[in-house]
């Protein structure tokens, strides 16, 4: 299993950037497709950015070249860099590892997420 805490969040500016952690715990994430998902009250969960095993990653494309998804295996933490923050940016980040299925993609693991607000 896999032990997830994020931090790094807070409140910033429009255009400020924040730079959100997952560190992980038990087994290592080098064997997850990692990902982070936010969620605001009202809303659906949305995936924001995700990290295959082999280090490729994928953005929803409101995120695509603001933010940037990285790993740093040897600390066992995953890594959100949100650049020129927009107030729809608002929302509690969590990290997940992921399971590709036939089926779709589940999330198995998360934290209990780290508040972004934009004003």
């Amino acid at each position: 299993h896999v032990q997830l805490v994020e931090s790094g969040g807070g409140s910033v500016q429009a255009g400020g950037s924040l730079r959100l952690s997952c560190a992980a715990s038990g087994n290592p994430i080098s064997n997850y497709c990692m990902g982070w998902y936010r969620q605001t009250p009202g809303k659906e969960r949305e995936g924001v950015a995700t990290l295959d095993t082999d280090g490729v990653p994928g953005y929803a494309v409101s995120v695509k070249d603001r933010f940037t998804i990285s790993r740093d295996n040897a600390k066992n933490t995953v890594y959100l860099q949100m650049n020129s923050l927009k107030s729809e940016d608002t929302a509690l980040y969590y990290c997940a590892t992921l399971q590709a299925t036939v089926l779709g993609t589940y999330l198995n693991f998360w934290g209990q997420g780290t508040q972004v607000t934009v004003s």
